[in-house]
């Protein structure tokens, strides 16, 4: 029997993520195979558990992804795994529509058991009605137990634990609030202090000093079923990909990755520091942080250049959000300073006046029609005159003004697509 649960809270700034980091390493340091996992769209939080865990964070999504494809995704890869951590996302039943793609919904469809993170800071005897809620508002989401955050005495603790024994929630401990922990900025991603390994380490410690790790394990067995084959290819012959990752481009969908290596052999390049790009027949352009490398990505005209070569001559490229500003005129930085980039588009995009732009998004091409998320701080100008395909609506059905771009075979927007299910039909069209 393994171990398997999922880490929610009543709503956002619970400090589940910390809780999740702080366990994901605590485990790893402890010579425990550990599989992290993401509720949501996040590609951000899978790089911090990518990084406590020592072993690659995991998408689950049931807005993007089939339940059959999620059940597929988290069985093949908690296989080889002792102990699964689920993180969640939002509040526990806050999804696109109601509870639809909610942390919820992900526990049910996986039966995972829930560990509760929720924020007693200013709280006491009152958490019994809310965990009585949570407990008993939909009976399939089953409860292991809770952790109670920013509890700074024990006097303070004896409360809380009065509730839980009331309601019939078992509890794990409390976490006293540590500052040493606290995960910067979402904007600025992995560009945290230097000293971001103490970071996690300290975390480990925290939840290690304070928490019950028996109870907790003894709480969230979970036996995992076995894994269904992998999508076969569609493709007769395998593509030559070429695919964007350094510091500038790293927000990706780990299956979209893997089905790339099902259709093509993959090479990684950098924009960054590479001055030769690779010959393929495909360009990925991953989103990622272009506007925090504008200088240097502006520099590496030898790059730029080759890009808008292979581009001019129809070689297909997909670009999404970062990458997309990266094939644009320009980039703008807060501050007002202007960077050339590639120059497919005529467009630039701005970090002026920074606006968050945030959501799922389902695309409508003439043949396809794919789910994918939308986040991002810069504006797009000057695109009146560049050619657009499909359309793009919200989880509630209304159509948005974000674009999808094209020129010649490239494609390019904000918005991150996820095809690890295989359903990308211009994927499958790219041919030797």
């Amino acid at each position: 029997m393994k171990n398997a649960f999922l880490i929610a809270a009543p709503a956002s700034n619970s400090g589940k993520t910390t809780v999740t980091l702080g366990l994901l390493r605590y485990f790893s340091k402890r010579g425990v195979k550990i599989q992290p996992f993401k509720c949501g769209p996040d590609y951000i939080d899978t790089l911090h558990h990518s990084n406590a865990a020592k072993n690659q964070s995991i998408n689950l999504d049931t807005v993007m992804m089939s339940d059959s494809h999620m059940k597929t995704v988290f069985s093949n890869f908690s296989q080889e795994a002792t102990i699964s951590i689920v993180e969640g996302v939002m509040g526990l039943f806050d999804g696109a529509v109601k509870d639809k793609g909610s942390s919820a919904e992900i526990a049910k469809k996986l039966k995972l058991p829930v560990v509760l993170v929720l924020n007693a800071k200013a709280m006491a005897y009152s958490a019994a009605p809310l965990l009585f809620g949570l407990k008993n508002f939909d009976p399939e989401v089953k409860i292991a137990g809770v952790i109670f955050n920013f509890v700074k005495t024990a006097s303070h603790f004896s409360f809380l634990k009065e509730a839980c024994e009331d309601v019939g929630v078992p509890c794990f401990g409390y976490l006293p609030p540590e500052e040493k922990i606290a995960i910067p900025s979402r904007h600025l991603g992995l560009h945290v202090h230097e000293d971001y390994e103490e970071l996690l380490d300290s975390a480990a410690k925290h939840v290690g000093e304070h928490l019950d790790m028996d109870a907790l394990l003894a709480a969230t067995q979970y036996k995992v079923t076995v894994p269904k084959a992998t999508i076969v290819s569609k493709n007769s012959k395998k593509l030559k990909i070429a695919v964007a990752k350094d510091e500038a481009f790293n927000f990706t969908y780990r299956q979209n990755l893997a089905y790339l290596e099902q259709i093509g052999d993959i090479t990684y390049f950098s924009p960054l520091r590479d001055t030769e790009l690779p010959e393929a027949d495909l360009l990925y352009f991953a989103g990622g942080y272009p506007e925090l490398y504008v200088a240097e990505l502006s520099k590496n005209t030898k790059m730029l250049s080759q890009v808008k070569s292979r581009a001019d001559k129809g070689v297909a490229i997909l670009a999404e959000c970062g990458g997309m500003m990266y094939l644009g005129k320009e980039i703008v930085t807060e501050e007002g300073t202007r960077h050339p980039m590639v120059g497919v588009f005529g467009f630039g995009t701005s970090m002026e006046g920074k606006k968050l732009h945030l959501g799922y998004r389902r695309v409508v091409f003439e043949n396809d029609e794919l789910w994918g998320h939308e986040f991002h701080y810069s504006s797009i100008y000057n695109d009146e005159h560049t050619e657009t395909v499909g359309e793009i609506y919200t989880a509630r059905n209304k159509k948005v003004t974000t674009k999808y771009y094209t020129y010649k075979n490239v494609l390019a927007s904000y918005m991150h697509l996820y095809w690890g299910e295989g359903t990308f039909g211009w994927l499958h069209s790219i041919k030797n």
